[in-house]
């Protein structure tokens, strides 16, 4: 059948009112819609995330300026670009892992699992639609960073959006694992939250100079993203091997929390626990 007529059919079946086989445009649309009505109609929500990290990073800054003075202050570019990339990563990782334990705990988890697009795209759709949103809220955050410490950055838009998000895919892929464990052992919030304290480490570790660290989620990217916020490093100044290791450990931990997921889910539906909670 050709392109034409295929076309032509679903405009005489959408004009009789007949069903139409969705698409995944159509499921990327409403996806993105439905994360637009989350923010739209509970504003405050999103505004205390946003009020939180900066009464944090305030007090990061304010008493560690009392305790450390000039030495906190010489490194003071390095810790807003770190903490730029904490609230990211933080929002990327819980987009599926806590949105996943939501679903569990409302009882709709098996409608996403009845869909015709399957479980883990409807899933990872909606992480990246809330890690849109993160990007925006996070750059609201940075900017106020940024005044409140007097601090200037160069902010490339191509180089720092490519870089930080590689370097959160592959958070993306730990909240995939984190989400597949919530399936299929309901409440382990409180061990899966202990990671989001690990993130601090894994985007301090260039600091240690360990080479084995580049392998870990957050870490090399941390790296770049510090060359390119405060050095002005843009996209095209970064070596192969090193842009070729931020897409690697990228897509090494999306397709293994991918694949983590999907065993979790499997394992659940065998045991007949995938809608208990």
């Amino acid at each position: 059948m050709s392109a034409e007529r295929r076309g032509a059919e679903s405009a005489a079946g959408a004009a009789d009112g007949t069903p139409q086989r969705a698409g995944y445009r159509h499921l990327i649309r409403a996806v993105l819609y439905r994360e637009y009505l989350v923010f739209v109609r509970y504003p405050a929500n999103a505004i205390g995330g946003v009020v939180v990290a900066l009464f944090f990073f305030g007090v990061l800054f304010y008493g560690g300026r009392m305790v450390a003075g000039q030495a906190l202050t010489d490194s003071i570019e390095g810790i807003v670009v770190g903490y730029f990339l904490w609230t990211l990563s933080v929002g990327a990782y819980s987009a599926i892992s806590n949105d996943i334990g939501s679903e569990v705990q409302w009882g709709t988890l098996e409608r996403h699992v009845m869909t015709p697009f399957g479980f883990a795209p409807v899933a990872l759709l909606k992480g990246v639609a809330k890690l849109i949103r993160t990007f925006l809220t996070s750059a609201l955050i940075l900017a106020v960073m940024l005044v409140m410490t007097g601090t200037t950055l160069s902010l490339n838009v191509l180089t720092v959006a490519t870089v930080a998000a590689l370097t959160v895919v592959s958070v993306l892929g730990l909240g995939f694992a984190a989400g597949g464990i919530t399936v299929l052992y309901k409440r382990v919030g409180n061990w899966l939250n202990l990671l989001q304290f690990g993130f601090i480490v894994l985007i301090s570790a260039p600091a240690f100079d360990l080479g084995w660290t580049r392998l870990l989620p957050l870490a090399h990217g941390s790296a770049l993203l510090q060359r390119a916020m405060v050095e002005g490093t843009r996209l095209w100044e970064f070596s192969v091997p090193d842009l070729a290791l931020l897409v690697g450990v990228a897509a090494g931990y999306l397709v293994g929390g991918y694949l983590v997921f999907r065993v979790s889910t499997r394992r659940a539906r065998r045991l007949g626990v995938l809608g208990d909670y």
